[in-house]
């Protein structure tokens, strides 16, 4: 939202150091906290990380363009030069200063706000959300996966006057960071796809802690409120028993309304299903591939009908869903096919990418597995685990890239598949590069940590 110098000031309560006296007028377009991809007319927030305090690129921000730089008050005395020629906004933490304006903005908007989280799939889920509204709204989305402390806020900065929805993605590793997100986003709706395994080692009762947390975004929601929910999953499907809100559950089973089914496999262009919502019934053909990606079509025809849209015309939107990078892109290498789905992993969404591999028309079928991070102690166990169901799924070749992926290969060797271990990336790329075949089909899926896109790259140069 674009806001005068003087009116952000007011709202974070801080002491504006204005240029030649006319900060008063001066207008900002945007807002960074990365000199590296800020815009001309951008309003910097010099944020402290943990290795980097953006305080050293204030001076880089104005080269860049930055119509002001909101500042700590610790380090005012070290850019004081600055104040004669540019706009410094004093406060005493630039973090808490952005997420106070992006509260205050939302606030001024003034408009729905869905928040969306989940275990895996939150990026598509928001992504399909989004497209399956925008059939009939103006639809602010979150950018990416900017779903923290950092990114949530820039979102919520982006919002205008014409928009009419917002979908927000927010993402947590400890428990009451959701609550913390939702302090400043205020969602009217929240949308639950599933509660799985991932940053277990945050969590020492694993699971139903990541249950808990996951809940603070239906608990932040008010009584006038929708919770859409996956009633499929058996944490989730119990999260609006204590609502006092509106409870919608979406799904494959008798407890869906709206529900999929009739499911049929369309091989790499993704699957096909039958929706019904009360009496009526549509068609989705949705190109997207594995089965969890259902679930996530099915919360945004959810909302869709939760907006007042029709199940045909959300049915359509969702058949217009495209995957986001790194999660699960076809593409043909070398006569081949090659699913992209780099971009992270967990045990719950591997095995459901296993059984797609396993359903796809190919000469043989390959898993290039990378390493699940951030599972704590159950992390052997859960790699045995997807090694097994690989084999079981008649997976032709499993590898396993980095660390524990090791014990899902022993898992799948055990279980009588052909499986091999490979150190890193860069060398299950180049495996790739000498043993991929025409007619193949090969899955590769890993932790962001593992980077297994650079598989792809040497495959691909």
């Amino acid at each position: 939202m674009k806001l005068q110098l003087q009116d952000i000031a007011s709202w974070i309560g801080a002491e504006l150091r204005p240029k030649d006296g006319d900060a008063h007028q001066q207008l900002a377009t945007g807002y960074s906290i990365d000199t590296r991809t800020l815009a001309p007319g951008d309003l910097f927030f010099a944020i402290r990380g943990e290795r980097y305090d953006a305080h050293d690129f204030v001076v880089a921000a104005f080269q860049r363009g930055a119509r002001g730089a909101v500042v700590s008050r610790s380090k005012v005395t070290e850019l004081l030069d600055l104040a004669h020629t540019h706009t410094l906004l004093i406060v005493d933490d630039p973090l808490i200063a952005l997420q106070t304006l992006a509260t205050a903005v939302r606030r001024h908007w003034n408009k729905r706000v869905i928040g969306v989280t989940g275990s895996a799939g939150k990026t598509t889920t928001k992504e399909a959300v989004a497209v399956v509204l925008g059939a009939r709204f103006n639809v602010l989305k979150s950018q990416g996966n900017l779903n923290n402390e950092f990114g949530m806020p820039l979102q919520l900065l982006k919002l205008e006057p014409q928009h009419e929805i917002a979908v927000i993605e927010m993402g947590m590793s400890h428990a009451g960071e959701i609550a913390a997100l939702a302090r400043i986003a205020h969602p009217d709706w929240g949308v639950v796809t599933n509660v799985g395994s991932a940053h277990a080692q945050n969590f020492p009762d694993s699971v139903a802690g990541i249950a808990r947390a996951k809940y603070e975004l239906v608990q932040s929601l008010p009584v006038s409120g929708v919770a859409i929910l996956n009633c499929d999953d058996p944490y989730v499907g119990q999260f609006g028993r204590d609502f006092h809100g509106r409870s919608i559950y979406f799904g494959m089973g008798p407890c869906a309304d709206p529900r999929a089914s009739d499911i049929e496999e369309l091989g790499a262009e993704g699957m096909r299903f039958q929706v019904t919502a009360g009496e009526n019934r549509a068609t989705v053909t949705l190109p997207l591939l594995g089965r969890h990606n259902i679930w996530n079509a099915m919360a945004a025809i959810a909302a869709g009908l939760e907006a007042g849209i029709p199940l045909e015309e959300c049915a359509t939107a969702a058949g217009r869903l495209r995957p986001p990078d790194k999660r699960g892109q076809v593409l043909r290498i070398s006569e081949a096919t090659v699913i992209n789905d780099c971009y992270n992993s967990n045990p719950e969404a591997l095995k459901s990418m296993i059984t797609t591999l396993a359903a796809m028309p190919a000469k043989r079928r390959i898993l290039v597995a990378g390493e699940m991070l951030e599972l704590g102690p159950e992390s052997i166990p859960l790699h045995r685990e997807c090694g097994r169901v690989a084999a079981e799924a008649g997976i032709d070749l499993v590898v396993g890239v980095r660390g524990n992926a090791q014990h899902l290969v022993e898992a799948a060797r055990e279980a009588g598949a052909l499986a091999i271990f490979l150190p890193s990336s860069l060398e299950a790329g180049e495996w790739l590069k000498g043993e991929l075949r025409p007619g193949d089909a090969a899955l590769l899926k890993g932790s962001r940590g593992v980077g297994l896109e650079q598989a792809l790259q040497v495959l691909q140069g």
